[in-house]
This record gives structure tokens, sequence and C-alpha cells, in this order.
């Protein structure tokens, strides 16, 4: 099926800020054949977002950054989350551009190299947000420090470490962002052919 399987009755814009909430009143087609009663969704609409793994295949080193986020604030852990480098694409951008701005804003790295991973929706039950995902080829020798737009109220922590090291902190559940643990997965099945791509 697609969007044309889908009929819009009625959309309502419920808020319109930095983020935005919809309410659609719609119906769909049915696998059976027909169509589905009237009904009724909540949308937030986030936008998109590019977000890239940044690996040293010389070193094989990671760099993973952290620092606070709302939305984890009643989580086990604490809302200081461990996650990639990433940032939401505004029009016209591609999401090469954003991953390589966003490496030296949030992490003061430099991308010379981009493998796209996968394109995926966070959480389409309810949300638009897709992310392009990417492993990005750094040098991981100087990385480091606190870094992130000031004007932005950023507040970035940069950590390097071991690819072996990585995969410990995502089995003992210290990494729970998605984005994250699907590049990092990605990159440990992946490894050998990524570093005999790049140190050829």
């Amino acid at each position: 099926m697609t969007r044309k399987d889908v009929e819009i009755l009625e959309r309502t814009v419920c808020y319109k800020g930095f983020f935005g909430i919809d309410r659609y009143r719609l119906r769909h087609r049915l696998f059976k054949g027909g169509w589905s009663q009237p009904i009724i969704r909540e949308l937030f609409e986030r936008g998109h977002a590019a977000a890239v793994l940044p690996y040293d295949p010389l070193r094989d080193e990671v760099i993973l950054i952290e620092q606070f986020r709302v939305g984890a604030m009643d989580t086990p852990n604490g809302p200081w989350l461990l996650e990639i480098v990433a940032g939401i694409i505004e029009t016209d951008e591609k999401a090469e551009d954003v991953v390589k701005r966003e490496s030296l804003e949030e992490a003061d790295c430099e991308v010379t190299d981009l493998i796209p991973l996968y394109d995926y929706l966070v959480s389409p039950g309810g949300m638009t947000e897709r992310i392009a995902l990417f492993c990005g080829r750094v040098n991981t020798q100087f990385a480091g420090g606190i870094h992130g737009a000031k004007d932005e109220g950023e507040d970035i922590k940069v950590h390097v470490a071991s690819l072996e090291t990585a995969l410990q902190f995502l089995e003992a559940g210290k990494i729970n962002s998605a984005s994250a643990i699907i590049a990092l997965q990605w990159l440990i099945l992946n490894r050998d052919r990524v570093r005999a791509q790049w140190l050829a």
C-alpha cells in the first residue's frame, strides 16, 4: 500500500513551537479490502535528523558524546546519555553535510569519509522523525574535551573509547540511545570490512 491508500478527513494543528503536534482524523485501506473506520491520531512533528558514529579505523576507536536529555530524566541511569553525533536536517540540506557540520560542532572532529548505514523511522506510531545514519572516518588522536553550541545551550562531553569498550558499554546497558546502539552494532558486524576499506 502507498500514501494514496490513506484519506485525511481532518487535520488540526494542536501546538506549533520548536516542535509541533497535529491531530489527524483519517481512514486507510484494509488488507482484506475496503476502508477502516475513521481513526484519530496525534502526531509529533519533529523534523528529520542525521547521525554519525565517528570511527578511527587506525586506532579502532569511536567517539561517543555525553549530554543532558530532558526525555531521559526518569530513566534508571539518569538524563546524561552516551550518544553519537547528530543534528536536525534543515530545509534544502543534505544529511551528509549535517553530520560533517555537527561532528565539528559537537565533538571538534573532522569527518573525512562517510558510509551510509540506514535511513530509519524513530517511532512511527506517533512521530514523523526519520534518521539518516552514517559511520564516519575520523582521527581520534587529539579528540576529547567539552564542546557544543553555547547559543543552543549545548554542554557536550567527548569520550574516546576502543570499539571493544563501546561493546562493553552496550552490554552493560550504559548506551540506550537508539542511533548509537544501531550504529555500534553495525560497526561490530562490519569492522573488518570498514578497516580494510579505509586503511587500504
